[in-house]
């Protein structure tokens, strides 16, 4: 008979599949090392077990202790599999930009998970890794463990991830690619992996608001790069002494909007339902292209599972509220996508400005048209009300007609962009869209700016 000891057992020895059509006109061989195999649905499976060993073999780590890790998910995930094996309580502290899935995941096996901000610096009592360590200073009989700093971190992939990618490519892998976050996945793997070929090539995929890829070019390490980002997994505001900058042969950058697009993309084109960083990795690929030849053997390694992301990246509502989507708007119609169904607010002439002001306040609208019998005669908006305002506190009595600017122009649903942006300017807020039948809608800067 073939069975585990236990779940623990099952981590590691994960499939390698080769990525067929969202590469593109890529002519190297391209295969993922994909870690959603492990029972943890994740990479971090295996250091996780690794530091828990390495622990309870020099004592900090002692029967019946509290792990306490910050962690943006998967690594608790890993930890909490152990401590159920091994007896240990679990407490996982995370950050608010993580998705619900995460927190509800480390919940469902047993977990105590406390949720801190994320956009406050490290040193911030309030921040995951502050609070992660006051807890461990504060709980009896407790490890902190640090993934960060832990060298057990690299050590698991140095001895597992990295032998595994050499035998499962014959020894012929000559690029490894891989989002990086506390930096034991690319360091353990690439260590290992340029021992049996120095001329292997080693990729490191950072985002915007991390501070990896400045540093490792020019050893600054610059906290105006520090900025809140939503990719998760991927990238850091401290320089974790996991990461082996003398391994990586460079990083690439992609922008949030990217890495939540082509993790979409993974799912749609390949079948490969994935998280977040995964969708970082192959942009970040796609963006190395010109780097591999027909003859190469390129590694991407995939972190994660796409259950943790349903309600974030698989979500269209949440990819549409962010701009996430690859809809290009490309003429008035399209600006008008989101409202087109609403009915146009106006004022008329003789109504007061005080009428005006009300209507825009219920609305929550910055500008309004004013019409009379004959059509669109007039246009009002928030910056002339303040203005007209501070010349005269008694404006709102006033009938419309007195303090109104020229109307907005008029274009037809099938204006291009372009045309709309140019009759958008200092003077003049909006344009309206002329739909027929008598029906008109407005297009304001933010409907422009939102469609960038």
């Amino acid at each position: 008979m073939e069975y585990a000891e236990n779940i623990l057992g099952t981590i590691g020895n994960t499939p390698m599949v080769k990525i067929n059509k969202i590469i593109g006109d890529i002519p190297a061989l391209v295969l993922a090392k994909y870690e959603t195999f492990n029972p943890g649905n994740s990479v971090k499976d295996r250091m996780a077990v690794k530091m828990i060993a390495d622990a309870e073999a020099d004592g900090r780590l002692k029967p019946g202790g509290t792990i306490i890790e910050g962690t943006s998910g998967n690594t608790g995930m890993g930890l909490a599999l152990a401590a159920i094996v091994k007896g240990y309580k679990m407490v996982c502290v995370i950050s608010d930009k993580q998705s619900k899935e995460k927190v509800d995941i480390l919940k469902a096996v047993g977990s105590k998970v406390i949720v801190c901000p994320t956009n406050v610096a490290p040193e911030d009592p309030r921040s995951y890794y502050s609070t992660s360590k006051r807890l461990a200073e504060e709980t009896p009989n407790s490890w902190y463990v640090n993934q960060y700093d832990n060298p057990s971190n690299a050590a698991a992939h140095y001895e597992s991830t990295g032998p595994e990618i050499w035998k499962q490519t014959d020894g012929k892998v000559t690029h490894f690619v891989v989002g990086v976050g506390t930096g034991g996945t690319i360091s353990g793997v690439g260590k290992y992996l340029k021992e049996q070929n120095p001329n292997v090539k080693i990729w490191g995929i950072d985002t915007y608001g991390s501070v990896f890829k400045k540093y490792h070019e020019t050893g600054i390490f610059d906290e105006n790069e520090i900025y809140p980002y939503i990719t998760e997994g991927i990238g850091e505001d401290i320089l974790p002494k996991n990461v082996d900058f003398s391994v990586i042969d460079g990083f690439v950058k992609v922008t949030d909007k990217d890495a939540a697009i082509y993790t979409q993309k993974l799912a749609k084109i390949e079948g490969f339902f994935l998280g977040n960083s995964a969708g970082a990795a192959i942009k970040g690929l796609l963006q190395l292209k010109d780097n591999f030849t027909k003859d190469d053997v390129v590694v991407v390694l995939f972190h994660d599972h796409g259950s943790r992301y349903v309600g974030k990246m698989y979500n269209d509502e949440w990819m549409r509220e962010r701009g996430f989507v690859e809809d290009v708007a490309k003429n008035a119609s399209d600006l008008i996508k989101e409202h087109q169904d609403f009915p146009l607010i106006t004022v008329k002439t003789e109504e007061l400005v005080g009428h005006a002001i009300e209507r825009m306040k219920k609305y929550n609208i910055s500008q309004i048209p004013v019409e009379d019998t004959t059509g669109f005669v007039g246009a009002l908006d928030e910056t002339d009300l303040l203005r007209k305002y501070l010349e005269n506190k008694n404006v709102a009595d006033l009938p419309i007609k007195e303090v109104m600017r020229k109307p907005f122009p008029i274009v037809n649903k099938n204006t291009p962009i372009e045309e709309i942006s140019k009759l958008i300017q200092k003077e003049n807020n909006a344009v309206l869209v002329d739909l027929g039948d008598g029906k008109f809608n407005i297009i304001t800067k933010h409907d422009v700016i939102s469609a960038l």
